[in-house]
């Protein structure tokens, strides 16, 4: 009996085989990030569900809540669970989350310094049923543990996302999708997104994010003209013209401490 010959085959293995010059459909769920332009660029249009999704930042908080809100909102509405957040660098704000559809009693802050500790306790939240995504911050986390926290999540399909320092692009990851987040030089009101490692080709270009919801842009915005009619009814500044100063409002929503989300806002 001879053997088959691949054209026989070969229309049906073609639709299997992934192309490196294409951007890959995703082999597994994926959320939405809320974000469409960011969308368009992550295999399948979304977060992986059950793989590690990697967060590079110069500061361990900058950018998180904007990036993953939207995308853990929809992960608490679908299983009722818990976000778990290990290692935050600050209390998280929870009337400023629960305005954007987060509320607070959804959200599990373990506290450690101990980078040993944090590794447990991501570990034991990837692996209960009932937690709906975690959050992890793991500026010291080698490419072993890494990898151990990659098969929990997906031996579970949890929504696992990893904060780690700039630094670490520059070792192996075995994380699926690998994001690299900083404000944009020549605007502040822009997140510039480079996405490091992804199933598909090189990004060509950053993906420009607002840094700011529309509704913190709106109440910024509001808060520049109330500022600017007081000036004028004051005659410090004539009309038309645009305030160069900036004043800093700090909204605490609780006492104690800073916060992770909307801490400052710098009004012009």
């Amino acid at each position: 009996m001879g053997l088959p010959f691949l054209d026989s085959f070969s229309t049906a293995a073609g639709r299997g085989v992934w192309h490196a010059d294409e951007l890959g459909l995703a082999d597994a769920q994926v959320v939405a990030t809320g974000h469409a332009a960011l969308d368009a660029e992550l295999p399948g249009g979304g977060w992986p569900v059950g793989a590690m999704t990697e967060l590079l930042q110069g500061a361990p908080e900058a950018h998180v809540w904007r990036l993953l809100l939207p995308a853990l909102t929809q992960a608490v509405q679908a299983r009722g669970g818990p976000v778990v957040l290990i290692g935050a660098p600050y209390e998280p704000c929870g009337a400023a989350l629960a305005a954007q559809g987060l509320p607070v009693e959804a959200l599990m802050w373990v506290k450690s310094d101990a980078p040993a500790a944090r590794l447990w306790a991501c570990e034991q939240a990837l692996r209960c049923a009932e937690v709906a995504a975690v959050v992890a911050w793991l500026p010291q986390a080698r490419v072993g543990e890494l990898r151990r926290l990659q098969l929990a999540a997906a031996q579970h399909e949890v929504l696992l996302f990893v904060c780690r320092p700039e630094a670490a692009a520059q070792g192996a990851s075995p994380a699926r999708l690998r994001l690299q987040a900083e404000t944009c030089e020549t605007d502040a009101s822009q997140i510039e997104l480079r996405i490091l490692k992804r199933r598909g080709p090189p990004l060509a270009a950053p993906v420009m994010l607002p840094a700011r919801n529309q509704r913190m842009t709106a109440l910024l915005a509001a808060a520049r003209l109330r500022r600017r009619l007081r000036l004028q009814q004051q005659g410090m500044a004539p009309v038309g013209d645009t305030a160069t100063s900036a004043t800093v409002v700090r909204i605490d929503a609780w006492k104690g401490g800073p916060h992770a989300l909307d801490r400052i806002a710098v009004v012009a």
